[in-house]
């Protein structure tokens, strides 16, 4: 995979005006036949950028150019029974996806070849799902707070660890940059640090009042971010777990954080309320917010650009910048 080619990086003071002057782009979905009928339950960019899917609750899990907006350029993966609940990116593989559903399958695909390239059934409806930095293994979560390892190997679930049920509700996991460590937001407002592959604890985040729904560490692995149903993001500091920020802009659960490619911003994303709100992750100022018709529960940064997606308008996908920009 080619090494990323980054932006130049915009300082706080000129973000709004050079981010504002961004035109937005909005990729249509033929699946969509009402309000509702097409909601987009999750999206993530492909480690290059070059793609960005989308999976829904009507069973869709769609591959979109972001460059050409037409659906004719986006292709269509079928497979799954059941809402797609996260996709994610093989982080060394720019064509290789997984995606986890609420039909207790795990499917793996080839979108350029545009098959599924292998299916694990993990004995419960899928919920989230997260790649080791190597892309040697999954981590996926199901709703029953059980957690189950899929090795890439063998495209099924670890002999060794078939599943291991979290004495908490479980909401969203990542891996540390290293590999090294399991991060995961749970239901009574903690995030647990987890030594990976043995699970064992090696530090808990009394994070916040009220469940922890979604987290995400920053590309430099300083910062970590955590969105609550209390309204609020949380930033950590990840060499002594101080918090650095807490940023109460938003309204409404956080169903996603996400760092711009340079660690620079981060923004949430909520199924109340309506604008995006930008801050600086630096100084825990808001920096700019994107005008939105209605709420945005899904928001993901590019890769290497300025260009941020998100969902929640009835037609599905939207990404600031892609219509045209320089950043």
């Amino acid at each position: 995979m080619a090494p990323l080619q980054y932006r130049r990086s915009v300082p706080k003071d000129r973000f709004s005006t050079l981010f504002g002057a961004l035109r937005t782009q909005t990729y249509h979905d033929p699946a969509t036949r009402g309000p509702g009928s097409h909601a987009v339950r999750t999206l993530a960019w492909s480690p290059t950028g070059t793609f960005i899917a989308t999976g829904s609750v009507d069973r869709t899990l769609r591959i979109w150019n972001p460059e050409k907006a037409n659906v004719k350029y986006s292709t269509d993966l079928r497979g799954h029974s059941g809402t797609v609940e996260r996709v994610a990116w093989n982080p060394v593989r720019e064509a290789e996806l997984a995606s986890v559903s609420a039909d207790g399958t795990v499917r793996f695909w080839d979108v350029r070849s545009k098959t599924s390239v292998g299916e694990a059934k993990i004995g419960g409806e899928g919920f989230s799902i997260a790649w080791a930095p190597d892309g040697s293994e999954v981590i996926v979560g199901r709703k029953d707070d059980m957690l189950v390892p899929i090795s890439l190997a063998t495209g099924k679930p670890s002999q060794q660890q078939a599943g291991i049920q979290q004495d908490v509700q479980t909401n969203q996991t990542t891996f540390s940059h290293t590999g090294q460590e399991l991060l995961l937001t749970t239901g009574e407002g903690k995030v647990k640090i987890l030594d990976y592959p043995s699970l064992s604890p090696l530090h808990t985040l009394n994070a916040h009042t009220a469940a922890c729904l979604a987290l995400e560490l920053c590309p430099r692995g300083k910062y970590l971010a955590v969105g609550s149903s209390d309204a609020l993001v949380t930033l950590w500091d990840t060499q002594d777990w101080v918090c650095k920020h807490s940023l109460g802009a938003m309204v409404g659960a956080v169903r996603s954080v996400g760092f711009s490619f340079d660690g620079s911003f981060i923004v949430g994303g909520s199924d109340e309320g309506t604008g995006l709100e930008i801050a600086h992750v630096e100084t825990g100022e808001y920096v700019h917010t994107v005008q939105t018709a209605h709420p945005a529960p899904c928001v993901a940064w590019h890769p290497s650009r300025y260009w941020l997606a998100y969902s929640g308008d009835p037609v599905g996908l939207k990404i600031v910048g892609a219509a045209g920009g320089s950043l």
